[in-house]
């Protein structure tokens, strides 16, 4: 007889009966206990719970048992073991919690006892599985938690090195009032703006959207600040003027990305304002939409200009245009996920809402956000950064317009 794992136990104050049932199942190969009561058994429960009981108890016993069984949290079928043939007692037993009846002596009618023990064993094995199965998902939904809870910790301290990066809003500087919006859609952003002055009477403000989102497209924000902090600091010290020309400005960023190998490209718009001279250089990194330009009494539309995305070629080059601010002047400048927001059917028609809302009044980032309904939406489809540049040479402040 091949040696079996299962282990069975026999509770019957009939010593006979007992002993018979026992040596024919130890002869099928299981481990096998016996017991007169169940009283005497139930220390075995705090161990080494079996996993087959016989037992020859009144109903009332039986349920008890059933009960202990159920708090140890574990399938223990219980097998009813009756010298009656009464229907009455059979369906009490099966009532108070047996799994079958057999009629004793159980080891006379070897054929149906050998049906039950296979039909129940069966059962067994399927629910023991099932058990380690939900164990092993407990286990992975806990580790799965673990990871989840470490994630979330390390994306709010991303996301408060990403907010610290960012200008303060509100600014002066020569002349012009900068503000800024940024609203990811997920917890880090690929989005990225920044805007500061560069000699006395020039600003540079760009905006960068960085492919992709979450962490990896995080971290290129973090190195275009790093780069932009770089560039400053050359200048200060005369090691370096690229960031004086925009051209350059990408050219930089270029490089730096293709450096990392992180396999990112970034869209950028880079513009310096000059004050004394009036002018507004730019170049453009495939950066869409471009920002819209809006004179005081006058045109509302948006810039000129294309080029090539940075981060993708060796040796790029962008070209630098040129715009004449001499009229007091709005520049806003939105990443694309602004596109994302707006309920149209076409990208003309996007565009179009766009640039009806700036040339409505609507060019306050408080009045964008307005319009657009950017705090009542709970899931942005993509991130959105917005900058707005006024003009205050003249002592205009058109930033308190509507």
């Amino acid at each position: 007889m091949t040696s079996r794992t299962e282990r069975i136990l026999i509770i019957d104050a009939d010593e006979k009966a007992r002993t018979d049932l026992s040596r024919y199942l130890e002869a099928r190969g299981f481990y096998v206990t016996g017991y007169s009561d169940l009283s005497a058994a139930r220390a075995l429960f705090d161990d080494n719970i079996p996993d087959v009981i016989f037992a020859d108890l009144p109903p009332a016993a039986i349920r008890d048992l059933d009960t202990r069984l159920e708090e140890a949290e574990t399938f223990t079928p219980i097998v009813a073991c009756y010298s009656t043939e009464s229907s009455a007692d059979v369906v009490n037993a099966l009532r108070a919690g047996a799994a079958d009846v057999v009629l004793k002596p159980c080891s006379d009618d070897k054929g149906a006892l050998d049906d039950v023990i296979e039909k129940l064993f069966d059962r067994v094995r399927v629910n023991r599985l099932n058990q380690l199965y939900r164990q092993e998902l407990e286990e992975a939904n806990r580790d799965l938690r673990d990871g989840i809870s470490e994630l979330r910790a390390d994306q709010r301290a991303g996301r408060k090195v990403q907010l610290r990066m960012l200008p303060d809003r509100e600014q002066e500087f020569a002349g012009i009032h900068v503000d800024h919006l940024i609203k990811p859609s997920l917890y880090l952003s690929g989005d990225f703006l920044d805007y500061f002055p560069i000699s006395k009477d020039e600003v540079l403000v760009y905006i960068a959207d960085v492919s992709g989102h979450g962490a990896s497209s995080a971290f290129v924000t973090v190195l275009l600040k790093n780069l932009t902090n770089r560039l400053q600091r050359n200048l200060r010290r005369e090691s370096s003027d690229d960031i004086l020309y925009p051209e350059r400005f990408l050219e930089r960023i270029n490089s730096e990305l293709l450096d990392t190998g992180l396999g990112k490209h970034v869209t950028v718009f880079v513009g310096i304002i000059s004050i004394e001279k009036r002018t507004l250089r730019y170049a453009v990194g495939a950066h869409f939409p471009m920002p819209i330009l809006s004179f005081e009494g006058g045109e509302t539309a948006f810039l000129e200009g294309s080029g090539l995305p940075v981060g993708l070629f060796e040796q790029p080059e962008w070209e630098v245009y040129e715009v004449a601010l001499d009229k007091p002047f709005r520049l806003i400048l939105f990443s694309d996920g602004i596109l994302e927001v707006i309920k149209a059917k076409s990208l003309d028609e996007k565009e179009g809402t766009l640039l009806e809302l700036v040339s409505g009044g609507r060019h306050t980032i408080a009045s964008l956000n307005e319009a657009l309904n950017l705090d009542g939406i709970t899931e942005l489809p993509d991130d959105i950064a917005i900058v707005s540049v006024t003009d205050t040479i003249n002592g205009t402040d058109f930033t308190s317009s509507k």
